[in-house]
């Protein structure tokens, strides 16, 4: 039996069904689902995505049977429909649109009108009795074919227009007449042979296959890659085809178009949030061409008229859709709706991208609502998501100059340099420099600029264009239809309304959550984690089994994590504490030292600093473990290296520069990474580790003897490869902890326990655990180490990777699961296999990303450890593994 590759829906009736989206894409199956509902769908096909996956597949070719399948489905249509394709007394036009499995929001290509030519036209203007209709739904046929199918730059034909709109003295597309709009036809094509060299189609079936071929190659572009990208959505998932009657918004003012939430996408408040326009087509409203009007009386300011004063009937209907939707679906909907001559039709629902803040509190009003589970709301929240809730915001109190306002629609604060083009965004943000990308309107080849960006600031769009649905998934602050300003490119400036000039490079501050431009840089103040974030951090910590600490060289950091709900500390790095200004002086005096004597006598200097250091940390985390690892970097690494640098040096120490240089040189290494750093450091000076180990030792006996703590500090040895490095360096640690214990006359509880960073660690875990009282997982030396490749370095070519899909990911962002996570796994079944009890964890930053903290839940992790920041995070994520692990079984 042939493949089925084409679905029908209409009349109530569909041959596919809303749980069918990695075969029909989210778009297909849940128009099936709608028809099958009962909604007023218009009717028409999807073809599947396993098409776009042959067509890939077998370059560029389609599979022999579909040719017949759309005939047959186009033909339903038809019949449904009462007009026929191509025919010119009653000519059927549809709309050919992407629909990948996710939701990928202006990423891909549209066209809508096909099937107009000079003859169907005519048809058109006889069926609705306008002929201004008809040469308007032309010229933007034209427009979209010339654009998406053949590659034609939109702004060659955009010029025509806006040309004519000037010559014609009107301001609004909606002002150009009958006539002058069918002069405009004529004047599109003849661009378009003049650019491309041949006439643009009038057979409406060449016309159908240049779409669903365009909408298929739109799947590879490179708008449509970079979204995946940062989406993680796989290349091979492919997307599906939607081909379906054309229902008219821009048929006279009886007719609108227009893009609504079920709740608000910026705070998930529970009120119906959404924007139209009359007499348009749906894209005038996304892509920001014209300023939109509010749906509802709630949602707009009173300038202008909302859906429920114009068309208070189709208003109701709408509203009674909406709230059809969201319980069937059980959660916030994205909707696009077109009104033709009073008669209202649905385009489109998915679930809506929202903001952090929005997810956090839809979730939880859903909950209370009764529509899902306190489980189902944990797993609605993506971790990254959480990133956004854990910034600041502007500082209520600070001075602030407001120069402009717009439209709030992605809330957070933004500042940085003001920059012109995507590019622009991308280059700068490459060199470190925080900027805000300044458009007159994003369109989709913007993402990678607005990913880039701080935020985002348009002078056209409402709360439904390109700029603010884009910047709300992605978390980026964006204010969107700032009409004050105005900007000109090729100046490289924006003006605001009292003709202030702001030049590229200027810093502006943005206000995401009311919509404000300001001059300049305005203060933060931290994020409050409570009430709505609260409640749903209770539910997470209900369902997760993984601990959460995190890394923390400093009493503030460890101060910061905590309130964010770390569980202990995982990786306190002591090298960061060498370099404070009042030391470093004594640490290059260890390391200059001719023997050891010399190093002793600096490193009594040391001591009591790291004794301090360690007194702050145990305070901070009072009754929770800390993980302390001993130095690792190597001894270069301390010294200085300018001229001007040894000058300073010399005189205070009375070295001569000249010995200086030469212990410069005498400890540089070609490759330090792999060179003497770690346990190396120890074994050749056992006297530095001796004096750590002993200001651990005395923080913890001091408070546990004057202040009653409950301590159990975990001594962590750096870049074992050996066990027999791990044997003289444990015996060493535990010599001088119990010389301290005896001193003080207290019973501390200590581990000595190492990172596993190395391959050879991996593989001989079994052995190590005879040592090691725990194991903590080192993935960012382990993915150098296991790949070959030094992460400071391979910035140069690892995108050249990821973008060419050879790694699927950057493994310094996600834990490579197959190589690295295989030596984890190892590591973790030896370990246990010669100590049941041994303590396992990951320190790397991979402890903070959520695919790699569910990776750790699943072989068994005892706990993760991130960046303060990145607490929260790794909490959520670890929820979700439990509870995905459920769902799967």
């Amino acid at each position: 039996m042939a493949v089925k590759y084409v679905y029908f829906f209409g009349d109530g009736k569909a041959e596919g069904a809303g749980n069918m989206k990695n075969l029909l894409g989210g778009k297909g199956a849940n128009l099936a689902e709608m028809t099958s509902i009962g909604l007023p769908v218009p009717a028409g096909f999807t073809i599947t995505t396993e098409v776009c996956t042959e067509f890939y597949k077998n370059d560029r070719q389609y599979p022999s049977e579909l040719k017949a399948q759309v005939d047959e489905k186009l033909q339903q249509v038809e019949n449904l429909m009462n007009k026929k394709f191509g025919d010119p007394e009653c000519p059927l036009l549809v709309s050919v649109r992407s629909g990948a499995r996710a939701s990928m929001p202006g990423m891909m290509d549209t066209v809508l009108n096909l099937g107009l030519n000079d003859q169907t036209v005519q048809g058109i203007i006889r069926q609705s009795g306008d002929e201004r209709f008809a040469y308007d739904s032309y010229r933007r046929f034209i427009q979209m074919y010339a654009n998406v199918v053949k590659g034609m730059d939109g702004d060659l034909l955009e010029e025509i227009l806006e040309q004519m709109k000037e010559d014609r003295g009107v301001e609004e597309d909606t002002a150009l007449t009958a006539e002058d709009l069918k002069e405009m036809v004529g004047l599109f094509k003849n661009k378009y042979t003049e650019e491309l060299g041949e006439a643009f189609p009038e057979d409406p079936q060449e016309q159908l296959w240049g779409a669903i071929g365009a909408v298929f190659g739109s799947w590879m572009n490179p708008r449509a890659i970079t979204y995946r990208k940062l989406n993680s959505i796989p290349a091979e998932w492919g997307t599906a085809v939607n081909v379906q009657s054309m229902v008219f918004g821009n048929m006279g003012n009886d007719c609108a178009t227009g893009v609504a939430f079920t709740r608000n996408p910026s705070t998930g408040e529970n009120v119906f949030f959404g924007e139209f326009l009359v007499n348009a087509q749906g894209e005038d409203v996304v892509a920001g061409i014209r300023t939109p009007q509010p749906i509802n009386k709630a949602g707009g300011d009173g300038t202008l008229p909302s859906m429920e004063e114009v068309m208070p009937e189709s208003y109701a209907q709408l509203m009674e859709i909406q709230q059809k939707l969201e319980k069937h679906y059980r959660d916030m909907q994205d909707i696009e709706f077109t009104i033709e001559k009073g008669r209202l039709f649905m385009l489109q629902t998915r679930n809506g991208k929202r903001t952090a803040r929005a997810a956090v509190k839809v979730a939880v009003d859903m909950v209370k609502e009764g529509l899902i589970s306190e489980k189902e709301a944990v797993l609605r929240i993506a971790p990254e998501q959480l990133d956004q809730l854990l910034h600041p915001s502007l500082d209520p109190k600070a001075a602030k100059q407001v120069v402009a306002k717009g439209l709030p629609a992605s809330p957070g604060a933004a500042s940085g340099e003001i920059v012109f083009s995507a590019d622009e965004a991308e280059d700068a943000s490459k060199m470190g420099l925080k900027v805000i990308l300044v458009r007159i309107e994003t369109s989709p080849e913007d993402i990678h600029g607005m990913h880039a960006a701080q935020g985002i600031l348009t002078a056209r769009g409402g709360m439904t264009s390109h700029a603010a649905v884009v910047a709300r998934g992605m978390g980026k602050c964006c204010v969107s239809g700032c009409g004050e300003i105005k900007i000109n490119y090729e100046r490289q400036e924006f003006s605001d309304k009292a003709g202030n000039l702001f030049k590229k490079g200027d810093i502006i501050t943005l206000d995401g959550s009311t919509g404000e431009v300001m001059r300049g840089t305005v203060p933060t103040v931290e994020p409050e984690l409570t009430g709505d974030f609260g409640l749903i951090m209770q539910w997470v910590d209900q369902y997760r089994r993984l601990k959460v600490r995190t890394n923390a060289d400093t009493p503030a950091d460890s101060a910061v994590a905590r309130g964010f709900g770390a569980e202990g500390i995982g990786l306190c790095r002591t090298e960061h504490m060498f370099f404070e200004a009042d030391r470093i002086m004594a640490v290059r005096e260890m390391i200059l030292a001719e023997d050891l004597e010399g190093r002793l006598v600096a490193l009594n200097k040391i001591m009591p600093m790291q004794k301090g250091d360690f007194l702050g940390l145990f305070r901070e985390m009072k009754g929770l473990p800390v993980t302390i690892r001993l130095l690792d970097p190597p001894l270069h690494e301390f010294l200085p290296h300018t001229e001007k640098e040894l000058a300073e040096l010399s005189g205070v120490m009375g070295v001569s520069v000249e010995k200086l240089k030469n212990k410069v040189d005498f400890l540089h290494e070609f490759n330090p990474m792999l060179g003497h750093r770690g346990c190396r450091l120890g074994i050749t000076f056992p006297e530095v580790y001796d004096m750590q180990v002993r200001a651990i030792m005395e923080a913890a006996c001091e408070l546990v003897k004057n202040e009653g703590y409950d301590i159990v500090p975990e001594i962590m040895i750096p870049l074992i490869a050996e066990v027999k490095e791990l044997t003289i360096l444990k015996a060493n640690a535990v010599r001088v902890a119990d010389e301290v214990i005896a001193q003080y006359g207290v019973a501390v509880k200590y581990l000595v326990g190492t990172m596993i960073e190395l391959p050879r660690a991996a593989l001989t875990a079994d052995q190590i655990a005879k040592e090691a009282e725990f194991f903590s997982f080192g993935t960012n030396d382990l993915t150098q180490t296991t790949y070959g490749l030094s992460r400071d370095d391979a910035g140069k070519f690892l995108p050249f990777y990821v973008e060419r899909e050879i790694f699927p990911q950057d493994p310094f962002v996600a834990i490579d699961q197959n190589g690295v996570g295989a030596l984890v796994k190892m590591g973790c079944e030896k370990g246990r296999a010669t100590r049941p009890n041994i303590k396992l964890g990951i320190c790397g930053e991979h402890g903070g990303e959520a695919s790699s903290v569910i990776f750790c839940h699943k072989i068994g992790l005892d706990y993760v450890s991130c960046s303060p920041y990145r607490v929260p995070i790794a909490r959520l994520a670890a929820a979700h593994a439990v509870l995905l692990e459920e769902q799967e079984g």
